[in-house]
């Protein structure tokens, strides 16, 4: 009894990890992978489960096949009813009919096998009918054509089978070697179904020739063991096959129903094929589910090495001096060349004048101007990265096989509204400055100083001290970017001190840094959110494990 609740957990255990495994990323193996997965959830819900936990639930023997073969014509012959409609009409079966002994109704009126199909009396759904013509013990399913020209028929058809103890496969001398019904016998042999052919339909005259040659290839398929019933063709009575046509499938049921031994037996035989191949099929499903994760690591990969350089492109310019370049070089040219910068922070009166002057005839001041050209060169740089790392990232996933179908044309361009959340950023870095500025000069000794030189100046000094590193500047502009140095270090330490000093400059520029980067991954996002149904992906260890648990089991 321990084994038997340990084996029951171990497959629920597995069917919840399935349930959870996903394929969303387009590589090679995702379609097929899916399909199997499907496929392997649904028969461990259909079948292995339920079968597990009422071991003495009537035998289900599923009869299917293809187009026109006579699957309800044979049951109905069987029964002695019409319990299935039939007729000319193709696909003529379009709801699934379970056909029981009304002593065996109560084991399916309930979800315990097929729980996603609504019991039901008409048409839609499992309808189920009772009828005395069948012995306890046995229910026969009719099921839609295996090759029904409706989608919807072949997969439930596909459904069914999945949920059989027995297969009895019904096909006729003009279809026996059709490739659909093969693939669905191999199916049924690779998971350990028990099996019956039921060759209807055949002439007279051919039923030698035919049989025989149907048997040589069940033998080379590996079904050789599989009963084989012919029909003869001929007329029907009433809309059903003679009794005598009938009798050796009947009979070979009887015994099925009459012998609780036989009948165990072939549910044992099945059950037991079905369970020995779950371990080999998931581990098939964590190859691929291994795959998922190779994808998406590589997309991963494309976007954060994008944005990752991006970072550093804009760190370099920092470093490098790049910005002290074109419109802020001139600007502050124009202010140290005149020796007004330094004026106007000795002179509040200045200041003060200065900025009546400016609001009277509108015109800025050059210690205005050199801030708002440091602003825009600052704002030019950011946002020139974030454009070419969405550019990169765009053409590296349209490189990729599984890349390619998930772009979209805004991907290859930063999300809308770059240019405000660059110069939102840049403003309230310069807030970020100032403010530190503010603290540092909070002791009584640097405040003095601070309001002799100005909050607004001396926050300025330190964001050019950021800048003005004399890496990839030659000639003059080595001599400008020195002098802005020796300024800006002079007018800083006469404020705050020299270790100070250092510290403002480097806390300023790994501010602004953190927050480029905040940036840059807020746009990067947009392509994690493309990835987002793979970010919780079951790994394949995760399947092997419950697959190992299984064949741990099983031992």
């Amino acid at each position: 009894m321990t084994g038997a609740v340990d084996l029951i957990d171990a497959v629920a255990a597995l069917g919840a990890v399935l349930g959870r495994t996903t394929f969303p990323l387009p590589a090679p193996s995702a379609w097929p992978a899916e399909t199997d997965r499907r496929e392997l959830a649904g028969q461990l819900a259909d079948y292995l489960i339920p079968r597990l936990r009422t071991i003495d639930a009537p035998l289900l023997a599923v009869v299917g096949g293809s187009t026109g073969a006579g699957k309800s014509t044979l049951i109905n012959s069987l029964v002695g009813d019409d319990v299935s409609q039939a007729g000319v009409l193709r696909p003529t079966t379009r709801g699934p009919v379970i056909v029981c002994h009304p002593s065996d109704l109560a084991w399916f009126t309930d979800d315990r096998i097929l729980p996603q199909l609504p019991r039901s009396s008409g048409p839609d759904g499992l309808r189920l009918a009772p009828h005395p013509g069948i012995g306890p013990g046995l229910a026969l399913l009719d099921a839609p054509d295996i090759d029904s020209v409706v989608s919807t028929n072949r997969e439930l058809a596909a459904t069914l089978l999945a949920a059989a103890d027995l297969w009895i496969f019904l096909t006729t001398a003009a279809r026996y070697a059709d490739a659909v019904p093969w693939q669905m016998l191999h199916t049924a042999r690779d998971r350990g179904t028990a099996i019956a052919i039921v060759l209807n339909r055949c002439p007279q005259e051919a039923i030698r020739d035919v049989a025989a040659h149907l048997s040589d290839m069940l033998a080379a398929n590996g079904l050789g063991d599989a009963p084989l019933f012919v029909i003869a063709e001929q007329g029907l009575r009433a809309g059903r096959l003679r009794d005598k046509a009938t009798a050796p499938i009947g009979s070979w049921l009887a015994s099925l129903t009459a012998d609780s031994e036989q009948r165990a037996a072939v549910v044992r035989y099945t059950l037991d094929g079905a369970l020995r191949s779950l371990p080999p099929r998931t581990y098939a499903l964590a190859d691929a589910a291994d795959g998922q994760f190779a994808v998406r690591a590589q997309l991963e990969s494309c976007v954060s090495s994008a944005y990752s350089s991006a970072l550093a492109r804009v760190d370099e310019a920092v470093r490098d001096g790049a910005l002290l370049r074109g419109e802020v070089l001139a600007r502050w040219q124009d202010v140290v060349g005149t020796g007004e910068f330094l004026r106007k922070l000795e002179s509040r009166v200045g200041r003060v004048r200065d900025r009546v002057v400016a609001a009277v005839t509108g015109r800025s001041t050059p210690i205005e101007e050199l801030g708002e050209a440091l602003e825009t060169g600052i704002a030019t740089v950011i946002r020139a990265a974030v454009e070419e790392a969405a550019e990169l990232s765009y053409g590296c996933w349209a490189r990729h096989q599984a890349g390619a179908p998930l772009l979209t044309d805004e991907l290859a361009r930063p999300a809308p509204g770059l240019g405000e959340a660059v110069e939102r950023l840049v403003r309230d870095w310069q807030e970020y400055v100032l403010e530190l500025v503010r603290t540092e000069g909070a002791s009584k000794r640097s405040g003095a100083r601070l309001a002799s030189y100005g909050v607004n100046g001396a926050g300025l000094v330190v964001m050019l001290a950021v800048f003005s590193q004399t890496a990839g500047l030659t000639g003059a502009e080595i001599a400008v970017a020195g002098g802005t140095t020796v300024a800006s270090q002079k007018v800083l330490e006469a404020i705050f001190g020299e270790q100070a000093v250092r510290g403002l400059a480097r806390q300023a520029r790994d501010e602004l840094l953190a927050r480029v980067d905040g940036l840059l991954r807020q746009d990067a996002a947009r392509y994690g959110d493309v990835l987002g149904a793979a970010s919780a992906l079951v790994s394949g260890d995760e399947l092997r494990a419950a697959a190992d648990r299984v064949a741990r089991v099983l031992q």
